[in-house]
């Protein structure tokens, strides 16, 4: 099982991982949107608050029950399970559309009143993907990594010339900015020059036909 899951890990192309503190029995969810045909593979664990110590420690009572519903399609459920402290839990979406990832710590001798740290993480990739490598015997680790290794260079290369033609693109646009303020304030001296001796030889005449000059 831990080979299986460490594979599918590897083979996904989102992966999602937080933590948060909730007590016992209440319910705390997040919402994902999946692609059809998305293997999800999820990993938890929970921790109970122990107030002598000051921290957060693991109990076998302890229990996290987990639930996805397709919220697109009247809340039909495709997991309901219960995990223990350190748990996973594996499906793979029908349809695409968002999906409700709902956890609820408890415990199997009733205990309540508690506080929990829970992690959750989430890893999200193709099914196909999984398929054909397993039913081709390339079921490797470190051709795995090295071919997702791969694909995310291909993305950074991508973005990065992304980002240098859109860099190439301002600049282009704010030298023609500052080409047309310039060429614009040579224009306006121009005409207030032009305004100021207008006036200047207007006035002349009206003194010299005024005889004061």
């Amino acid at each position: 099982m831990n080979v299986v899951l460490t594979c599918l890990l590897l083979v996904a192309s989102q992966v999602a991982a937080l933590h948060f503190y909730l007590p016992t029995g209440q319910t705390r969810c997040f919402y994902e949107d999946l692609s059809a045909r998305a293997l999800v593979v999820g990993k938890l664990e929970a921790f109970e608050y122990a107030e002598n110590v000051n921290d957060y420690f693991k109990t076998n009572n302890l229990r996290l029950q987990i639930t996805v519903e397709e919220t697109f399609d009247n809340n039909h459920r495709v997991v309901d399970q219960k995990s223990s402290p350190s748990g996973d839990f594996t499906f793979t979406s029908f349809d695409a559309g968002e999906h409700r990832f709902c956890l609820t710590p408890t415990y199997t001798d009733g205990t309540s009143g508690k506080w929990h740290r829970i992690f959750f993480d989430v890893a999200i990739g193709a099914a196909e993907d999984y398929a054909d490598s397993k039913s081709s015997h390339k079921v490797d680790a470190l051709t795995l990594q090295i071919k997702q290794l791969n694909e995310k260079l291909r993305e950074i290369n991508f973005e990065q010339e992304s980002i240098r033609e859109r860099e190439a693109e301002f600049r282009n646009q704010s030298e023609s900015t500052n080409s047309r303020v310039v060429w614009w304030s040579i224009i306006q001296l121009f005409v207030l020059v032009g305004t100021c001796a207008y006036q200047l030889r207007h006035l002349k005449s009206f003194f010299v036909k005024q005889k004061i000059v």
